[in-house]
Formats: C-alpha cells, sequence, structure tokens
C-alpha cells in the first residue's frame, strides 16, 4: 500500500478500514459486521486479515491514507478540525449509536492523554458514556478538573458529576478537582460575587492552564436527551430567554447560535462553564457528538472554533457535509 492516493480510492481498503473499526473499536462480533456491510462472514474475516496483513491495524486502527477515509479528509478540509467518523448503521437507535461513538472516542483518548497534563471534563450524557468505557492508561501527575457546575435546585450534582470524573480519574491515576457550584446561578450578580471567592479562582486558574478539554454538546433537540435539558436544571423562564436568543446548544452550560456567537446570549451571565475565549486557549478540545438531531449544535460549536479535534457517527457527517 505505498501509492495513499491509489489506496484512498480502492474500496477494498475502505471496506477493510470499516471492518476493522468495528471489530477493533466497537467490539462488534464478526456476524454483526457481516450483517451491517451486507457480506459474508468469510467476506469480513478476509478484510479483517488485509487489514492487519497491509498495516491498517497496528494496536489501534489507522487510516490507510494519510488524512483518513473521505468523510474525515472532507470535515478536515471544510471545518479545519480533526476528524474521526465511526461506522454507524442508520437502523441504529439514538441509544445504540451514542454507545457506539463513546466506546470508540474512549479507545481514541488514550492517544491524546499523558502524564503531566490537565484534563478539562464536562459532564453530561455523552461523558458519562464515555466514562464506561475508559480502559487503564498508567500515567502520572495528571489532573481531571470539572468545567462547569452540576447542582441546581433539586440536587447538588455532586453525584453525578463526581462519578463521571472519579471513573476518568481511576482510569488515569489522575487528582480529581470537582467544581461544586450550581449549572447556572439565579443571578448573575451571585455567579460575579462568587468568582471574586479565593477557592473558585482556584478551579478557574486550572482551567486556564489546561491541556486537553473533552466535551459533548448539548442540544434540546437530541434523540438521546442532553442532561442540562432534561435534568432540572432550566425553568420555564431559562426556556423562553434561549428561545428568543435563538440558541441551539451548548458546551458547558455555554449557551450559542447556529452562527457560533455566544457573547449576547442572556442565559450566558448566570453560566458557570468557561467562556469561549478560554476554551480557545486550550490545545487540544475534544468534541465526542452523536446522532443527527445534534446537527444545528454541532454547526454552531464548530462556527465558534472550540472544536480541534471531533469524534461523530457517520449519519451525523453525511449531514454536516450535506449543509452549505
Amino acid at each position: 500500500m505505498s501509492d495513499q492516493n491509489d489506496v484512498a480510492s480502492d474500496p477494498r481498503a475502505l471496506a477493510a478500514l470499516q471492518a476493522a473499526q468495528m471489530y477493533y473499536l466497537q467490539d462488534l462480533t464478526m456476524e454483526t459486521i457481516a450483517s451491517e456491510l451486507h457480506a459474508s462472514r468469510s467476506t469480513v474475516s478476509r478484510l479483517l486479515s488485509y487489514a492487519r496483513s497491509s498495516g491498517l491495524v497496528d494496536i489501534r486502527v489507522r487510516a490507510p491514507f494519510a488524512a483518513g477515509p473521505p468523510a474525515e479528509r472532507a470535515i478536515a478540509e471544510r471545518f479545519q478540525v480533526v476528524a474521526h467518523v465511526v461506522p454507524a448503521p442508520d437502523s441504529l437507535s439514538d441509544v445504540d449509536r451514542l454507545e457506539r461513538v463513546a466506546l470508540t472516542s474512549a479507545r481514541l483518548l488514550h492517544r491524546h492523554i499523558d502524564s503531566n497534563m490537565i484534563i478539562g471534563l464536562a459532564w453530561g450524557s455523552t461523558m458519562g458514556a464515555i466514562s464506561r468505557h475508559l480502559a487503564v492508561k498508567d500515567v502520572h501527575n495528571t489532573l481531571v478538573v470539572q468545567l462547569n457546575g452540576a447542582g441546581n435546585t433539586q440536587t447538588t450534582g455532586i453525584d453525578y458529576a463526581s462519578e463521571i470524573l472519579r471513573r476518568f480519574g481511576d482510569a488515569y491515576h489522575a487528582r480529581v478537582q470537582q467544581f461544586p457550584v450550581p449549572a447556572l446561578f439565579d443571578e448573575a450578580s451571585t455567579k460575579d460575587a462568587f468568582w471574586r471567592e479565593r477557592a473558585t479562582q482556584r478551579v478557574l486558574e486550572l482551567q486556564g492552564r489546561m491541556d486537553v478539554a473533552l466535551f459533548g454538546l448539548g442540544s434540546p433537540f437530541a434523540g438521546v436527551p442532553s442532561h442540562v435539558y432534561v435534568g432540572g436544571y432550566l425553568d420555564d423562564r431559562d426556556y423562553r430567554s434561549l428561545s428568543a436568543d435563538r440558541v441551539v446548544g451548548d458546551v458547558a452550560t455555554v449557551f450559542y447560535r447556529v452562527d457560533g456567537s455566544h457573547r449576547d446570549v442572556a442565559l450566558n451571565a448566570r453560566a458557570t462553564g468557561p467562556d469561549f475565549a478560554t476554551l480557545r486557549r486550550v490545545p487540544r478540545r475534544i468534541c465526542v457528538v452523536a446522532g443527527e438531531q445534534k446537527l444545528d449544535s454541532l454547526r454552531g460549536a464548530l462556527a465558534a472554533g472550540v472544536i480541534t479535534d471531533l469524534v461523530l457517527d457517520e449519519g451525523l457527517a453525511r449531514r454536516l457535509l450535506a449543509t452549505t
């Protein structure tokens, strides 16, 4: 496979890559892969053998050409991000689709987490799914810091957020820094006062030194509901405010429009997630998203420039590339 351009247009090589991703990154059986590829089990076996013998598979799945499969290359060229498209048939439920993307993300995350790092983590349904699939990596002096508060009028949110943080901490032998504040303050003035406290400033200072930020995208339209929209964090007044501001999603409870604008979104004055200027200073910003209902949320996050690395399912990738 010496000529990368020839490989990029080679149907056999592309089929072998897809089979390898499903087998090695998603833990699917060869029977399941055969069904989804509309091929025989023996064909899948030959594709996997070809993937190994040709160098596609070497501990991790690698694309056979420099910039990855066509959809990944197209997303990279159009949006200037590193993309990883997860194979997932249209027949999958939203829950199963999220699980596939989460499992693949957990495996890929090992490439980017190392010793002496600060990892920023936004809680939510997607991060919860990823945390259940993490494998242990032996690093040292690494810190996981919570990006936004998790409390609301019904709960402190500590149990929910801390379980996700704990799983990441256990997987990477990392210390964990929680952020025990509400997801949204009742009044902007209360947040301003709290942000002047030294205890809060210490967490904000850690966030300002992040090496990696990992987050999903909240959306009021997702098939798998985003936790912030169904967990009691927003009341009727908040929903009216979001509607008036034409909000399509959030990153760590910082809300934005489809064009990426966010500074004049009223609810952000009470939100506890890092502002996008802080987030854009993080060297690697990994966004994990599944489901076509999150298309506008993804378009807005890309427009805002908060993503450097993107993991998404192939259905959403097609919809993204089909938009102008």
